[in-house]
């Protein structure tokens, strides 16, 4: 059984964004619904009711429930992952049963779904395991700080300063209306020289689907339940 995850470092492509026109993303739809209505019909004929199976899994936390105490209480955490995290999860897996996505990688059934701004039903469910994992993945016990080397080179060319980084992704996350996310992203095509920008999302959307590399993300409903 495959699991949903995605390294925080790991390298992300920006090769599978689409262009489609203002009728795509209805024909993708309807698409998606003729596939996963056909497979569950052709299933139901051959073993009777369509089952369905589990093609993601939830990832944890790579830290004990704990581990990040006080900031975080494992109630907090265990209440989030355990819950919210794993809906989403839950939700995925029933959505996709039975259509293309279904052998498709978590990266790539947010892009698709993304569809270019018109947002196809599995977008919100598959989003959100991405951007839960990477959230974890942020974080660890103990951690924390300035960080050093060419990342911090960078954060001191196109910021200023370490500080003034920490106040711009403090401010994009308490003013992201509603729920969403505050990120820092690299830009692999900055037309300003600026690689490196804070980035704040509503709802599922994170800085994959704009074209942008993430690099640390801070949960906006953990930031007003803290």
């Amino acid at each position: 059984m495959a699991t949903a995850t995605v390294a925080a470092t790991a390298p992300l492509s920006n090769g599978f964004l689409l262009r489609r026109g203002p009728n795509e993303g209805a024909k993708s739809a309807r698409s998606l619904q003729r596939t996963k209505n056909q497979r569950q019909s052709a299933s139901s004929r051959r073993f009777g009711a369509a089952v369905i199976t589990a093609k993601f899994d939830l990832k944890p936390p790579p830290y004990p429930l704990n581990a990040l105490e006080p900031h975080m209480s494992a109630n907090t955490l265990s209440f989030h992952w355990g819950k919210h995290h794993r809906a989403y999860v839950d939700n995925l897996n029933k959505q996709i049963v039975g259509t293309e996505l279904e052998a498709k990688s978590l990266e790539d059934i947010v892009i698709q779904t993304y569809n270019d701004g018109d947002l196809l039903p599995p977008f919100n469910n598959a989003a959100q395991i991405w951007n839960h994992d990477f959230f974890w993945e942020s974080m660890k016990p103990g951690g924390g700080g300035k960080p050093s080397g060419e990342l911090l080179k960078l954060i001191e060319r196109d910021f200023g300063s370490f500080e003034k980084l920490c106040e711009e992704l403090r401010a994009a996350a308490a003013t992201q209306f509603g729920s969403g996310w505050a990120w820092l992203a690299f830009n692999p095509r900055p037309s300003d020289g600026k690689e490196l920008l804070v980035v704040k999302s509503p709802n599922a959307v994170n800085p994959l689907v704009l074209g942008y590399i993430p690099l640390l993300t801070i949960d906006v409903w953990e930031v007003r339940e803290l």
